[in-house]
């Protein structure tokens, strides 16, 4: 099932065209039931990608009508028509003709699964609907709402969240919460500003790089090796032991303690801090007698 060309994969652009899109796959035939079962049976048995694509063909106007009752979540129609094929193609594998149901009405569950896991999976960056009731709730708020005509954001009134609990089999707090999701659905940055046009800008367009730009970049490279070498050739005023205690102080990635320090120089921990304090002195003032 690698070739999938005949899902119209090749629409699936930013000039994506619904209209040429569905020209297009109606001149694919619609099966007779006898012509779905004898193709199923003959894929079930020779896995042959031809006869997929005959079954598949010919139910990628399903898809469509199934993508369509999913517009009000503001996301791409080529994107759900998209992963609504996918799950077309799995219809395809698991379909059991034997077992005595249409393979439209099989694959109708694949299809709006696949579709349904997209828009959760869009909808928000925070995970939602994790349960079976959760996503029912997801899918069946806003049908509910529209027909009580509560089309608007303001807050159901506690006799609408009852009856829209009862109805789902849900607590009135999962409903209160996901009509705030719903209410403030996380806006992608991709969303074009004016989607009438063709050449739109996004969102993202207008978001100014924060990231420091190649001339930054570089000068900071450059102060960098700058200072690491007046560090360098600072060293020279400290001796051996404070060199020593500077480093495993301060430039170790794991500091060695004062008591281990002190232990090796055989003097109190109070010491070898005003040993590491002095070399940094030491050091600053030989900087800033290099710069003069």
């Amino acid at each position: 099932m690698d070739d999938v060309q005949y899902l119209g994969g090749a629409d699936f652009s930013p000039e994506f065209n619904m209209v040429r899109y569905l020209q297009k796959i109606r001149q694919y035939p619609i099966l007779a039931q006898d012509e779905e079962y004898n193709l199923a049976v003959q894929y079930q048995k020779t896995k042959n990608p031809e006869i997929a694509k005959v079954l598949v063909t010919s139910h990628l106007r399903l898809v469509v009508k199934v993508v369509a009752k999913y517009r009000g979540y503001g996301l791409s129609a080529a994107e759900m028509i998209s992963e609504g094929n996918i799950g077309l193609l799995y219809a395809i594998e698991k379909f059991e003709p034997d077992k005595g149901f249409r393979f439209s009405t099989y694959a109708l569950w694949w299809i709006k699964a696949s579709i349904q896991k997209y828009i959760l999976n869009s909808w928000s960056l925070v995970k939602i609907g994790t349960t079976a009731a959760q996503k029912k709730l997801f899918f069946n708020l806003r049908k509910i709402k529209n027909k009580l005509n509560v089309t608007d954001d303001r807050e159901l009134s506690p006799k609408v969240l009852n009856g829209i609990a009862e109805s789902l089999d849900v607590s009135v707090q999962d409903v209160t919460d996901m009509n705030m999701r719903l209410k403030s659905h996380d806006g992608s940055l991709n969303i074009l500003i004016d989607s009438s046009s063709d050449n739109g800008s996004e969102w993202m367009d207008f978001i100014a790089d924060t990231k420091p730009n190649q001339e930054e970049v570089l000068a900071y490279a450059e102060t960098m090796k700058y200072r690491r070498e007046l560090f360098n050739k600072a060293l020279v005023c400290l001796n051996k032991r404070e060199r020593d205690i500077l480093f495993k102080r301060r430039l170790f990635e794991k500091a060695v303690t004062l008591d281990d320090l002190s232990k090796l120089y055989n003097i109190s921990k109070e010491r070898v801090r005003q040993i590491e304090l002095n070399s940094i002195k030491k050091i600053a003032k030989t900087i800033e007698g290099m710069k003069a």
